[in-house]
């Protein structure tokens, strides 16, 4: 009796999916062509002063002679060893009076300039805050508007230290090398 029962239900089932059977023709669809779409990568910065040592030129506009600035990957902005550093108010704004003087070419320049803002440097024994302001420089050829905190460098051995602000997009550091640029 199984064995009649199974082999109805195989036959209802057979008789089944033969009465859904289509019995038109059908033609194959060619497959839709898709245009290919362009992915645009991000563009890669330039770098259009290439590999920079660890210490380079930079001038200090209007100055016509170049610091030995120390290239700084690590420091977020550039600094600046300056004298007789003076504070004033000018039409409601804070501006700073400061001399600038090249240590080894004797050059000497007077600037008064718009503090940006005030920056805090933490050292291991103390806190000091420094005006930052906006200098015009000469960096392996190209002029930039740069931010600077300015500071008594005196005790450091380079006056100038070229921070990320510069040299991003602009240059690849290679600290075995030097003095790359005029």
């Amino acid at each position: 009796m199984k064995k009649i029962s199974k082999f109805v239900t195989v036959i209802f089932f057979t008789a089944m999916c033969a009465a859904c059977q289509n019995t038109q023709k059908t033609h194959p669809v060619p497959p839709k062509i898709v245009p290919a779409v362009e992915i645009k990568r991000p563009e890669t910065p330039k770098h259009v002063l290439g590999i920079i040592g660890a210490v380079e030129p930079i001038y200090m506009l209007p100055m016509k002679t170049p610091f030995a600035a120390r290239i700084d990957t690590g420091a977020e902005n550039s600094s600046l060893d300056v004298d007789n550093m003076k504070t004033f108010e000018r039409d409601g704004e804070k501006w700073v009076s400061f001399d600038l003087a090249n240590r080894q070419g004797g050059e000497r320049h007077h600037f008064e300039k718009k503090i940006l803002k005030f920056v805090t440097i933490t050292r291991i024994h103390k806190s000091e805050k420094r005006p930052s302001v906006m200098m015009d420089v000469n960096f392996g050829g190209q002029i930039i508007k740069a931010r600077f905190s300015l500071a008594d460098r005196e005790k450091f051995e380079y006056q100038a230290l070229v921070g990320r602000n510069i040299l991003t997009g602009r240059a690849i550091v290679d600290t075995a090398l030097s003095n790359t640029l005029r």
